[in-house]
């Protein structure tokens, strides 16, 4: 019995290693692969202050619209979208947001797994991945496609709000 010992406590420690590597798996793996080159835009966040998310509540009140996969961000205020501030937002929006259902599908299925709550960034990008979400099911026509989407918009929904419950 003591030869097996040796060999249990590796079993035992490679799953707790496994297990331990897979709590602190990314949600939004491309935040740490921004194309933009910046190391200052690795894994942005928007909202650091008050002041932040005053201007993201204003920004998404002025009619923010996040497109598909082309990578567009249109904020129709001109003075908002020229803020200095803005630069991570559209990172976030243009870089680190799924926009593939497929994507948007493994992230929701990730979400239902969370124990804990969401870090600032995760809680941040999965409101800003259920405003995308939301918009593109407005131009879905196609009613199969429109039912996954729909789908997809209330598992994220299910998210935000499992995460603003008190524990």
């Amino acid at each position: 019995m003591t030869q097996w010992w040796p060999l249990l406590a590796a079993v035992y420690l490679c799953s707790c290693r496994a297990a331990s590597q897979h709590h602190r798996k990314a949600l939004y793996p491309s935040a740490y692969r921004i194309k933009r080159g910046t190391y200052s835009l690795i894994n942005p966040t928007f909202q650091r202050t008050v002041k932040d998310v005053d201007l993201l509540f204003e920004i998404l009140l002025a009619g923010l619209q996040i497109r598909g996969e082309h990578h567009t961000l249109l904020i129709p205020d001109e003075e908002l979208a020229s803020l200095r501030s803005v630069e991570k937002l559209k990172v976030i929006c243009e870089d680190v947001l799924p926009k593939r259902l497929s994507d948007i599908r493994r992230l929701t299925a990730e979400l239902v797994q969370q124990q804990r709550p969401l870090c600032l960034q995760d809680f941040e990008r999965t409101v800003l991945t259920l405003v995308y979400t939301t918009q593109t099911l407005a131009r879905i026509t196609d009613q199969q496609q429109r039912e996954a989407w729909t789908d997809a918009l209330i598992q994220l929904f299910h998210a935000v709000q499992k995460d603003l419950r008190p524990s």
